[in-house]
């Protein structure tokens, strides 16, 4: 690692801070909620456009991507949501690399637990807070700033340099960096800055999936005679905590456990049921997702939730005779994990380590990332970004120190791989 080159970097960065925190909260005060990401994506094609890369614009197709094993199918039209592609040529005889962050976001509701106006970028202690600051409009930011300022300092990478801002990330990735990926915008290592101040290569397999219990209706005058699909439902929910709990206690991983304190989760999102308060509820939805660690099988992961289900039907006089339904939809992939001594994680861990200050990790984490499509596509990647807290929650925000760290990471990191030699 040259020292001229580290500090130049961290002088062309530093030089960027007040920049580079306006453009986030630019960023972040343009409300796209995964499936309305319009409005961000152009906002990102003018900033690749003023960096003066080769920009590219594109969606999604459906029936290209949903051929892929990997996709995950959102429900959402791509019209309207285009991936944002910049590109900055280099030697093609040098390594590659992709920087890549989304651009979509989970709703902020309830907006009234909010201290902090969800779109509103306010900062305050050192803090930028907003839907989607940390989770993850601070990484794209950063992806972009560490890219200029290598051009300010005069740095040339080496090999190619490719901006990815993509859509619905939380919806899947199917739409956004899968369909990127497919439509041959790939490299030879790819950094996605996703909000952990840590070197992230692996995640757990997840799946989704739905059970549909179906009861007996009857007025409430006469509820005797019917069959209430919440109380039979309520079996099949202790079941799913029991199942749990008991996955909890034997299946670890140790890159999640070390970060997390659990390795895996079964988690019950939604609960509907019944559509009248007079009547005895005839049907009962719940849905979950469950995930499952690195050596274990997607198919005896299913197969075992299905079995704990069936056993409940059993043992009960109505559900033996009207089997519970149990159907698997949306996310549905296999664990990640990026092996820790290929070339490419060697090369950029050091480059973490020198740009913050410490040494590192690797490490794991329980939610699913768009890292998982690179193994798909033979080339290697890490997730690496800005620190904060509250995604997915109220009051969200990013560590504006942080975002500083995070950009000189991947600048630093962006420098030592593409100067390879292939």
């Amino acid at each position: 690692m040259d020292d001229k080159i580290k500090s130049a970097i961290e002088v062309a960065v530093d030089g960027l801070r007040d920049e580079m925190v306006d453009t986030l909260a630019e960023l972040v005060r343009i409300p796209s909620v995964v499936g309305n990401e319009g409005p961000a994506q152009d906002f990102m094609q003018r900033r690749y456009q003023g960096l003066g890369l080769d920009v590219k614009a594109f969606e999604a197709d459906r029936n290209t991507v949903g051929q892929h094993s990997a996709y995950v199918e959102s429900g959402l039209p791509f019209d309207g949501r285009p991936n944002v592609i910049g590109l900055l040529k280099g030697n093609p005889a040098q390594k590659s690399m992709i920087l890549n962050g989304h651009v979509d976001v989970v709703s902020p509701e309830p907006v009234d637990q909010w201290r902090h106006d969800p779109w509103g970028a306010e900062i305050e202690d050192n803090r930028l807070y907003g839907r989607g600051a940390v989770d993850m409009k601070a990484g794209v930011v950063a992806n972009l700033f560490a890219l200029k300022a290598l051009k300010k300092a005069g740095i040339e990478p080496g090999g190619d340099v490719m901006l990815q801002s993509v859509v619905e990330e939380e919806a899947g990735g199917g739409g956004g960096t899968l369909a990127c990926l497919m439509a041959g915008y790939t490299a030879d290592g790819m950094i996605i800055t996703e909000p952990f101040m840590m070197p992230v290569i692996s995640h757990p397999g997840i799946l989704y999936f739905r059970v549909k219990i179906k009861g007996l209706t009857a007025h409430a005058g006469h509820a005797h005679l019917g069959v209430n699909a919440i109380g039979k439902m309520m079996k099949v929910y202790q079941a799913m905590v029991d199942l749990d709990l008991q996955r909890a206690a034997t299946q670890k991983f140790p890159l999640y456990h070390r970060v997390e304190g659990r390795s895996c989760h079964l988690n019950i999102g939604t609960l509907k049921a019944g559509d009248w308060v007079s009547t005895v509820a005839g049907f009962a939805e719940m849905a979950c997702r469950i995930s499952f660690i690195p050596g274990e099988s997607l198919l005896e992961t299913k197969q075992s939730v299905e079995q704990v289900i069936a056993d409940v039907a059993r043992a009960d006089d109505w559900l033996k005779d009207h089997l519970p339904e149990v159907e698997w939809f949306g996310w549905h992939t296999e664990p990640w994990y990026q092996d820790p001594a290929d070339p490419f994680i060697e090369t950029v861990i050091p480059c973490l380590e020198a740009a913050c200050g410490q040494k590192m990790e690797v490490s794991g984490v329980t939610a699913g990332l768009d890292n998982r499509f690179s193994s798909y596509f033979g080339f290697p990647s890490i997730c690496f970004g800005p620190a904060g807290n509250n995604y997915h929650s109220f009051d969200e925000y990013v560590e504006l120190d942080s975002l500083v760290l995070a950009t000189r990471a991947v600048a630093l990191s962006t420098v030592e791989w593409c100067s390879l030699d292939k």
